[in-house]
């Protein structure tokens, strides 16, 4: 009973850990090569299904006459274009200065910033509502900030990234369109379907409501299998141990940053716990995509390490929450 206990209140660093090691067991052990090869493909298509799951499940418990627009929503879309617009200086100051960053280190090195500016610039995270409700705010405005923050960030990735890689040569009708379709795909299909649900399903709305944890687990399972393709990326990655180490650094500092600022936006705004999670977590996986094809690969690493991170921080949230509630 005491392992259960504990693994359902340290469910997220279980899932980093459960995903780092499977990846590593089967990095490093020749005799598994078969079976990571033959598992491969699996995973491919479990991890979306159980992204898609995750949401719709929330969404079965959104109360759409609450999704509308709100104060905060707007003071987290200008805290967040600041840290781009800060971000995005000081690449250029340091772009224009190669010589600086070759005689100062590694802490002034573009790709270091560049692999930050994606881990402000991603849309909130599509699972944050899952955060936010066992934290005790509302799913609805959360899951409302979450479709204006993947509109903002579609406009945002293809004005700046040109800024900063010339030669990347994005279109930004075309860059928004796919960044659009991508985020789409992922979030407004479930959030359609739990309309229909909650609607027309009544039966199955109150057995996916009656089971209040359902959607969390099922983030935990796609948590571990994108812990591994961080793991993956950070052990293939070309990048030196000084610029890796520069990266998770920055990255873990920048948790700290958008947390704190989110929650002191919230806190002025009347919405402290959904403020704080909108401008705190990110959707890494559209950030590492993004990096990949409009940055430099290196700058991904950036959003694989802010992924272990920012979870990291959502466990020591919810611990802290279920420690008052039962103080309270």
């Amino acid at each position: 009973m005491k392992i259960i206990a504990f693994l359902k209140e340290w469910t997220l660093p279980v899932a980093i850990c459960v995903g780092t090691v499977s990846y590593l067991t089967f990095n490093y052990v020749p005799q598994l090569d078969a079976a990571g090869n033959a598992l491969a493909p699996v995973f491919d298509v479990i991890f979306p299904l159980f992204v898609f799951l995750t949401l719709l499940v929330t969404f079965c418990k959104v109360d759409f006459h609450q999704m509308l627009p709100h104060r905060w929503h707007t003071g987290i879309l200008i805290a967040q274009l600041l840290l781009v617009a800060v971000n995005i200086a000081v690449i250029l100051w340091l772009q224009s200065r190669p010589s600086l960053c070759e005689e100062i280190g590694v802490c002034f090195s573009p790709l270091l910033w560049e692999a930050v500016l994606t881990c402000i610039i991603g849309p909130a995270a599509s699972a944050s509502p899952v955060v936010v409700g066992k934290l005790g705010g509302n799913i609805s405005t959360m899951t409302t900030y979450v479709l204006i923050s993947s509109l903002a960030s579609a406009l945002m990735i293809p004005l700046v990234f040109p800024m900063l890689e010339p030669a990347a040569q994005v279109s930004f009708f075309n860059a928004f369109l796919i960044i659009l379709e991508k985020v789409s795909i992922v979030l407004l299909l479930p959030l359609v379907l739990g309309w229909i649900i909650q609607h027309y399903l009544k039966r199955l709305c109150q057995w996916v409501v009656s089971m209040p944890n359902l959607s969390f687990y099922c983030w935990a399972i796609s948590l571990s299998i994108t812990t591994g393709i961080t793991v993956k990326n950070i052990i293939h990655s070309e990048a030196s141990i000084s610029l890796l180490l520069a990266i998770a650094v920055a990255t873990f500092v920048l948790c700290f940053v958008q947390f704190g600022i989110g929650r002191l936006v919230g806190r002025h705004l009347g919405e402290e716990v959904n403020a704080g999670q909108a401008l705190f977590q990110k959707n890494t996986a559209l950030s590492i995509w993004v990096a990949y094809m409009y940055l430099h690969p290196v700058a991904s690493i950036g959003a694989g390490c802010y992924v272990l991170w920012q979870n990291i921080i959502n466990s020591l949230e919810l611990w802290q929450h279920e420690r008052l509630k039962k103080i309270g």
